[in-house]
């Protein structure tokens, strides 16, 4: 459907879109202008052991301070006895009675325990934040004297930052104010085209003419123009690619917060095109390609019942928001899912689309270099009106002596993790025969570029993404080419070890720090493990709510299984599961149903792709990173379309035969050619149904 279509359809339903358009503005006007602005106070508490821990401790010890044997836990003990209800009143017979915030302070590793106080009041707000700071260090007094633990082996509360002065809110007051208008415009365009469908429908029963004169697209867009160029799935994917890879993912809308990101805009404004297709008949979804869209179902599940869930305790107002902001994610990651898996029509507009994916992850590799050999990060310098860094304190990171870069994702990790899961299908690409007539170049160049930026990263995520690549497809290629292969990686580490001296040795290191449990940054994600469990035993099968656990109100987890633990329950986890071996089953259909080599590589490359997802989520919160998100669920949608394309050529849908019996059978009409070498596929399946234009 053409943007002139979309124009011309809103036109004929003015009088729904408008009204609609028009209370979501006014609702929002009067939100801005009636709800007060909120202004926040924060404070910091930090644990401090006791001096005589210095010699040898009784046999009972101090209880709190030694439970886990960290006085982390011990934080974890007092940030849930000032959550408690016995708490909250004693607080407010103190005269605290605006909304108060307790948790573990942001990017902190240690006993840091952080304090907010949100109120409309700013002189009350800072005596507040006071009154709780004080509070928060005769409640660790209290615990330990109720615990009969010897004064002299008190843990402290030591305020490290003093209640500041309060700053406003501005941002929940816009985010309120953008959810409004936002839902009403989308509330008026769906029921724009539901109108129109059903209009359609009834016109088609009595064979009225499907557009009235004179109110169709060619009388309201007279001529030709970018309004009338038809649009495609792949089109639209273009767009959302260029903008995910492009434009730094931690710039985004201040209004929508880290899930605002210009891509995932656009994602949702591609999905509300989606609709309008498929409403009006021009898009109907692939036989065989509802594989992805059912897992997606899923953990749409997952989702709302950790929303409900959510919304059934006494959560924060920033938990609150954060849930809200999950549904939007959850709502961009079906867009993508859905546009590729449904929209895509054709196996060669398919086929464009992971080549594009592949170039544009090549320029983000490149870029990568830049970042690691000018031990600088190009993005910081990457400035966009009306979009804010999401992520506060993004910084150029460091491993030894190397710069790790992070080109224009938010993390090295990111940056890592999106590559492993792009490098099969660029050396899939290089290999496919249909590619033979291009430049050795153009086919390995994207392979030279992703396998090189890899080590570069200085991170055991991405050096076991590339080892799985690896594992995954040497098996299944040729004697000579698996030799060649093998023969090439080694020639590449002596390359490394002579044009990056240090490299090879520091990530040796890595892994054997890991091996034998001596490396730092393995112990502080795998000690938070343990600080999981009493949120997932308070909420074991629904979670806390999804997008609810963020490091500004708890701690980084490092990891994606245990996030969603947290989040969203045993169910969260049954629904990530799902993704992922959804993604590994679809290579392995495209592997076995294949009639050609270069079809089964490609099923290969899928199933590597998702292994190395499945990993890696293992060693960082994967989905909460937008451009690896991005890309897998775009390559997850695109594996259940190659399996659509391949089981209609391999057989007929179940209910054709009836069909191919009927006065217009379409079976007998001669196959199409192959344009690009793949295998003929028959007009009937080939051709796409032309319905009325609407």
């Amino acid at each position: 459907m053409t943007l002139g279509e979309l124009l011309a359809v809103l036109r004929r339903r003015w009088y729904l879109m408008v009204p609609i358009t028009m209370i979501g503005l006014l609702t929002g006007g009067y939100m801005y202008t009636s709800v007060p602005v909120t202004y926040e106070s924060q404070s910091s508490v930090s644990l401090l052991d006791s001096t005589a821990v210095a010699r040898q401790a009784p046999t009972f010890g101090n209880p709190i301070a030694n439970a886990g044997g960290s006085l982390v836990v011990t934080a974890d003990v007092l940030i849930r006895t000032l959550e408690s209800t016995d708490a909250a009143k004693s607080l407010s017979g103190m005269g605290v009675t605006d909304r108060y915030t307790v948790g573990f302070a942001a990017q902190a590793s240690g006993p840091l325990v952080g304090l907010s106080v949100s109120g409309t009041d700013r002189n009350k707000v800072l005596r507040e934040t006071k009154a709780l700071t004080d509070f928060a260090g005769e409640q660790l007094q209290a615990l330990q004297s109720a615990s009969q633990v010897a004064p002299q082996y008190y843990v402290k509360a030591a305020p490290i930052v003093l209640p500041q002065t309060p700053v406003s809110q501005m941002k929940a007051r816009y985010q309120r104010v953008a959810a409004v208008v936002i839902a009403a415009t989308a509330a008026g365009f769906f029921l724009c085209f539901a109108t129109e469908s059903v209009a359609l429908a009834r016109r088609r029963r009595t064979g009225a003419p499907a557009v009235p004169p004179g109110r169709g697209m060619k009388a309201m867009l007279p001529g030709r123009g970018l309004l009338r160029r038809e649009l495609d799935a792949t089109a639209v994917l273009t767009v959302y690619m260029a903008l995910a890879f492009f434009i730094p993912s931690n710039l985004a809308l201040p209004a929508l917060g880290g899930v605002g990101t210009p891509a995932n805009v656009f994602a949702l404004l591609a999905l509300l095109w989606y609709l309008a297709s498929w409403l009006s008949g021009r898009i109907t979804p692939a036989y065989g390609t509802r594989g992805p869209r059912l897992a997606m179902c899923v953990l749409a599940a997952a989702v709302l019942m950790a929303y409900v869930a959510d919304a059934t305790r006494s959560a924060s107002h920033e938990e609150v928001l954060a849930a809200d902001r999950g549904l939007i994610g959850l709502l961009v990651w079906v867009a993508l899912v859905v546009l590729v898996s449904a929209g895509v029509q054709d196996r060669d507009r398919l086929d464009t689309l992971m080549r594009r994916m592949v170039v544009m992850g090549t320029v983000v590799a490149a870029i990568g270099y830049y970042d690691f050999f000018f031990a600088t990060n190009i993005a910081d310098s990457v400035h966009i009106p009306g979009l804010n860094s999401s992520v506060a304190g993004v910084t150029t990171l460091d491993r030894g002596s190397f710069v790790r870069p992070r080109s224009t994702t938010a993390q090295p990790l990111e940056f890592g993790g999106m590559l492993a899961i792009l490098l099969p299908f660029a050396v899939q690409q290089a290999f496919d025969p249909v590619r033979k007539g291009a430049s050795a170049l153009r086919r390995w160049g994207p392979v030279a570029l992703m396998g090189g930026a890899l080590p570069l990263t200085v991170s055991r995520t991405s050096i076991i993404g590339a080892a799985i690549v690896v594992l995954v497809l040497l098996p299944r290629w040729k004697p000579q080419r698996r030799w060649a292969a093998i023969g090439l990686l080694t020639a590449s580490v002596a390359v490394f070890k002579v044009l990056v001296p240090g490299l090879i040795g520091t990530i040796t290191t890595l892994f054997s720090s890991f091996l034998s449990n001596s490396d730092s940054s393995t112990q502080a994600r795998t000690v938070k493990y343990s600080a999981i469990v009493p949120y997932l035993k308070e909420r074991p099968l629904f979670g806390r709510g999804f997008g609810t656990f963020t490091p500004d109100l708890y701690f980084y987890t490092d990891n994606q299984y245990m996030l969603s633990l947290a989040e969203m329950g045993l169910l969260g986890l049954v629904a990530l599961f799902t993704l992922y071996f959804c993604g590994i089953h679809h290579g392995g259909v495209i592997r076995r149903i294949a009639r050609t080599e270069s079809d089964r590589e490609l099923g290969q490359a899928f199933f590597a792709s998702a292994l190395v997802a499945l990993v890696a989520s293992a060693t960082f919160d994967a989905l909460m990173f937008p451009m690896f998100a991005g890309m897998f669920f775009l390559t997850l949608g695109a594996g259940g379309g190659y399996a659509g394309f391949l089981r209609r050529d391999a057989g007929p849908a179940p209910g054709a035969g009836s069909a191919a019996g009927s006065a217009s059978a379409p079976a007998a009409a001669p196959a199409a050619p192959a344009a690009s070498g793949r295998p003929a596929v028959p007009a009937a399946r080939a051709a796409q149904p032309q319905l009325v234009e609407s």
